[in-house]
């Protein structure tokens, strides 16, 4: 008995190390797997979280594009706040149509963040989006169309199209806003506005017509809309901003020595820009000029007889702008006239395009004086004049032209580029920044 009680107590000795050890294994176990499961947890947070981190600075990058085309002037923000956390953007210059945005996101936020991403990628000036939605745009000057004149495109304007006998537009008319008005044309496709047509002048739409108050004298190939909603207003794809800009990176390249008040190029090979002329420019005679970068004139501009204006090869899709302003007159001066046989080229490059600019106001203020002259068989560049008017006869074929008031004559046909009839500009003014493919990069 003595003996079976010692067996009895010793086997209980063994159960209880073997419970002791194998709690010590269930516990130790235990412990592993908590710390398995509270690391992987961990680890989780941490992945979701740098995931919210890329998303929210490529947010910011986003952001960045919208803004410069809205300011072109635009360097950056910071802390700005974006679902989980917040982005900072900072934006440096490359060159004249070049920026490099750098964007970081945090999560929570950037004084303790759970997680970072930097990511950074350059953003140019893309000819082929240049910012142009319409081959012919006008502001609220509008269209007149007189002799034979026709438009090859779309054609928007904030203010009236007009006719003189059923001018032929071969696209879409827009005239803008409460006061729009369109009468006298032949339009292939449809057309929109307030008002369409009027007793005098017969009105011909091939498609469909949209009108909010009333149709008369019009036909109409296609369905009428009656009390259909005026279409948007919007400002001209430049901003006077921009076109700022492009002036300080001119002037950066130095100012030229005028003569006489005027700075000629009258023969021969020339290398111009970016530079700044503080006076008139002429171009004539058989000159070559290769534009490096922007010109700035501060007087009028004349480009004639059998000039040839190019795009330096080096630039490749770069495209160069020469402007006429004269900040203190723009009423009578700051005009551009481009006669004869002149001609304009791009680098060579698809996409690279010269673009003429004037500042002078006249028509916006009331006046007669053209802000741009197109004269005979000018054609390959794009010109623009925000605040005048450019008048347009005889063979002028253009890339496209957008001012204040439009005026084609005789047997002018404005036949824009292919490239630009269906690109479009997000609203705002300015030029068309989009990112150039290749140079997106994680950093951090």
């Amino acid at each position: 008995m003595r003996h079976t009680s010692r067996t009895a107590a010793l086997n209980q000795g063994y159960i209880l190390v073997l419970a002791l050890v194998f709690l010590g294994i269930f516990f130790t176990a235990s412990a592993a797997y908590l710390n398995f499961v509270t690391t992987s947890a961990r680890s989780a947070r941490v992945d979701i979280a740098q995931s919210q981190a890329l998303a929210i600075a490529e947010a910011g990058m986003n952001k960045a594009v919208y803004q410069l085309n809205q300011n072109p002037s635009y360097t950056g923000e910071t802390n700005t706040t974006f679902g989980e956390g917040v982005f900072t953007v900072t934006v440096s210059n490359i060159n004249s149509v070049t920026k490099r945005v750098t964007a970081t996101g945090y999560v929570p936020n950037s004084t303790n963040p759970t997680a970072t991403k930097t990511i950074k990628a350059d953003v140019g000036i893309n000819g082929a989006v240049v910012s142009f939605r319409y081959g012919v745009q006008a502001g609220m000057g509008g269209f007149s169309l007189e002799n034979t004149s026709s438009i090859t495109g779309n054609v928007y304007s904030g203010g009236s199209v007009i006719g003189s006998s059923q001018n032929y537009i071969y696209g879409d008319v827009i005239s803008a806003g409460p006061s729009g008005v369109v009468y006298g044309i032949h339009a292939t496709s449809s057309v929109y506005a307030h008002t369409i047509g009027n007793t005098s002048k017969t009105t011909i739409v091939d498609k469909n017509a949209y009108y909010a108050t009333s149709k008369v004298n019009t036909t109409v190939g296609g369905t009428s809309y009656p009390n259909s909603p005026d279409q948007a207003t919007t400002s001209l794809p430049i901003s006077d901003a921009q076109i700022a800009e492009w002036e300080t990176i001119a002037a950066n390249g130095g100012t030229a020595a005028c003569s006489s008040g005027s700075y000629a190029i009258l023969s021969g090979a020339v290398s111009l820009g970016p530079v700044k002329i503080p006076c008139n420019l002429t171009i004539s005679g058989t000159s070559v000029v290769t534009l490096n970068g922007h010109v700035w004139v501060t007087g009028n501009i004349i480009i004639q007889n059998s000039a040839v204006v190019k795009i330096a090869p080096s630039l490749g899709a770069e495209n160069i702008t020469i402007i006429a302003d004269n900040p203190s007159n723009r009423l009578t001066s700051s005009t551009i006239a481009v006669k004869n046989t002149a001609s304009f080229q791009g680098s060579g490059t698809a996409g690279s395009f010269i673009l003429l600019v004037s500042q002078n106001n006249s028509a916006e203020n009331g006046g007669s004086v053209n802000a741009i002259e197109l004269e005979n068989s000018v054609s390959a560049m794009i010109a623009y004049a925000a605040h005048g008017l450019i008048p347009l006869e005889n063979t002028v074929s253009l890339k496209e032209v957008t001012a204040y008031k439009i005026t084609l004559k005789n047997s002018a046909n404005v036949r824009y580029d292919t490239g630009l009839i269906s690109t479009v500009f997000d609203s705002g003014p300015g030029g068309s920044w989009s990112f150039i493919p290749g140079t997106y990069a994680i950093t951090r």
